[in-house]
């Protein structure tokens, strides 16, 4: 049986909706909802839309193998950064949206989160992530100069 052509092959997309808690730099908490998504199309990205029960407060885009350590180990710089939280059984993120901004630090279970990462695992292992750059260039390219 022959395998089908690459641009035969379906995507695999999976989400989970995993409870957060937002602590703003400047104090408090808020508990909040991440609506984390990973889809094979972009297969190094990881997308959480952060949300309250009836409003989408904020999208980012998160390297899933960075995700991934910072289970284990801090790891970032810059606009985001994930450090484990051993005592809570969680992955601290530190969100900056821009230098000298207001940030935000939030706080999630990291046995939800490591489901999650092991779902999507099962759609594409680590390392066998490819990416077709002359396909995203020629798209750009056919944005930019039609």
């Amino acid at each position: 049986m022959r395998s089908p052509p690459p641009e035969a092959v379906l995507q695999s997309c999976v989400s989970a909706l995993i409870a957060v808690h937002l602590q703003p730099v400047a104090g408090g908490g808020v508990p909040l909802f991440g609506r984390f998504s990973y889809d094979s199309a972009d297969p190094y990205a990881v997308r959480a839309q952060f949300l309250t029960r009836d409003t989408v407060l904020t999208t980012w885009c998160f390297d899933r193998q960075m995700l991934a350590e910072g289970l284990h180990r801090p790891v970032g710089e810059g606009d985001v950064t994930f450090r484990p939280q051993w005592a809570d059984d969680g992955v601290r993120v530190e969100l900056n949206d821009s230098e000298g901004g207001e940030g935000a630090v939030l706080l999630i279970a990291a046995s939800a989160l490591s489901a999650f990462l092991d779902e999507t695992y099962a759609v594409i292992t680590p390392g066998d992530e490819t990416f077709d750059a002359d396909g995203f260039l020629a798209e750009l390219l056919a944005r930019r100069y039609p």
